[in-house]
């Protein structure tokens, strides 16, 4: 058993796995115009520098968390953190629109191996409750907090003259961040026990990787191209595939065996109603920067660092507010979260009327930054939270993977959906009018997203809800928090 110490400085080890990860997704979203002028790319290819990395992401992250389970979640740890670094190096040194974005899926791909064993050492290394949901927050924090630098330093980068082009500067930055990550890693991270007792699922994997894929991806390109044959058939082929994934995982489950998803999970309803929250909820949170990077940079005017400064107020609005919701949830429970949504939303309508002229003031443009932070703040650490809660060790891999699958896929698909609606109205050839016609479009399907997220949250259980007592004659099931 590790001392306190050593419980935190492995917290922190394994937290620069989300960090990177995270500042890589935002990072790019100030950054887009700049990589379109580099590498005189298109719309299209501009979406997928977003959506390619999350669709990488989404499509291993159970994977991953079962991996980490069952080789060891350090050694998973450090294969993600090396294959990051190295795909960061080749992102950085892209020619093309298609290297770039080949880069970026290996990228997703690794941080898909190295996040999951974060939450994962989050759930042994804090087995108590509330010492679980203090280390989950802080963790929640360190991720708002790369949104922050991710934002400001992809405002700065682009702008930066050196001898290659600034954009190429937010790749190659993840090197030394890496290469320290690693030796740290290295050398002072524990190995947990590894669950070896049945055999790995990879038959689940060709199951799910590939479904996952023909889901996410003709969201993608489809609008672009004009949703083409190819495009209805990798649909199907995602609905055929998920049926037999889930088929496959009840069979193996009621065999004894270890399916990739444990459907037992799904039992527990803070998990599945969080997890039916986070969905809508990450539909509109990565779009969001997409196309309000895109409209301040190409419709306003606003030039990179400036829409970059910006961001940075939302950032601190957001860190503000989730270092003030952790310490809010014990007393207020999950209207913490309603709040944040209902902030978020107020935030939109404000983006509509008031951020849609290059006549505002900036200290306008900041306050409605800022507030849209705060919700978000208020929502995002303890959303993560509120799932996992009672989630027993022995499901801590397959849990945050499945967790994180739902969110990176949602990411993608609203970058994609909620991208598409905003180039849709925008046309080939927009002025101010159509852009503006574009962002409010977005920004109305957005605050549908999030009174479905409020409907959700309404009906999940509260944090302080107990364990319900089992019904008369059945014995209670030490394993999940059945609701």
């Amino acid at each position: 058993m590790q001392n306190n110490t050593s419980r935190w400085l492995s917290m922190a080890i394994v937290s620069a796995g989300i960090f990177l990860a995270v500042i890589d997704i935002f990072i790019v979203n100030v950054a887009l115009p700049a990589i379109k002028r580099g590498l005189n790319g298109t719309n299209s290819e501009l979406q997928l520098v977003v959506a390619i990395y999350l669709l990488g992401y989404s499509c291993l992250l159970i994977t991953g968390g079962r991996l980490g389970d069952y080789y060891g979640r350090k050694k998973i740890f450090l294969t993600g953190m090396f294959l990051f670094t190295v795909a960061s190096g080749f992102c950085g040194l892209a020619q093309s629109g298609l290297q770039l974005n080949i880069a970026r899926f290996v990228q997703g791909l690794a941080a898909a191996l190295m996040t999951p064993q974060g939450v994962s050492y989050i759930q042994v290394l804090f087995p108590e409750p509330k010492e679980r949901m203090k280390a989950i927050g802080i963790y929640g924090i360190i991720a708002g907090s790369a949104s922050v630098i991710g934002q400001f330093l992809g405002g700065v980068l682009p702008d930066t003259h050196f001898a290659i082009d600034g954009w190429r500067l937010i790749f190659f930055i993840n090197l030394p961040l890496g290469l320290l990550s690693l030796a740290c890693a290295a050398i002072f991270l524990h190995e947990t026990p590894r669950n070896t007792s049945q055999r790995f699922d990879y038959g689940g994997v060709a199951l799910l990787t590939p479904a996952l894929f023909c889901l996410v991806f003709p969201v993608i390109q489809g609008r672009e191209l004009g949703w083409p044959a190819w495009s209805i058939i990798l649909f199907l082929a995602a609905i055929a595939l998920l049926f037999f994934f889930s088929r496959d995982q009840q069979r193996k489950l009621a065999a004894g065996k270890a399916p990739l998803i444990d459907a037992r999970l799904f039992r527990n309803k803070d998990f599945r109603t969080g997890l039916y929250a986070s969905i809508f909820y990450f539909l509109v949170q990565e779009s969001y920067f997409l196309i309000t990077g895109v409209f301040f940079q190409d419709g306003l005017g606003l030039a990179s660092h400036t829409t970059g400064a910006y961001f940075v107020f939302q950032g601190i609005g957001y860190v503000i507010a989730s270092i003030l919701s952790v310490k809010l949830i014990p007393a207020l429970g999950k209207k913490v979260l309603m709040a944040g949504v209902t902030i978020m939303i107020i935030s939109f309508v404000l983006h509509c009327l008031f951020l849609v002229t290059r006549s505002v003031p900036p200290y306008v443009f900041s306050a409605i930054l800022f507030t849209y932070g705060v919700g978000c703040g208020a929502v995002l650490p303890s959303l993560l939270a509120f799932s996992l809660k009672g989630i027993p060790h022995e499901f801590a891999g397959a849990a945050s993977g499945t967790y994180y699958t739902a969110q990176q896929s949602a990411i993608a698909m609203g970058a994609a959906v909620v991208g598409g609606v905003f180039f849709y109205y925008a046309g080939a050839t927009p002025g101010l009018p159509e852009y503006v016609t574009a962002y409010r479009a977005a920004a109305i399907f957005s605050i549908a997203m999030l009174v479905i997220v409020l409907i959700c949250l309404y009906k999940m259980p509260d944090h302080q809800t107990s364990t319900p007592k089992p019904a008369p004659g059945k014995k209670a099931r030490p394993v999940m928090n059945q609701s």
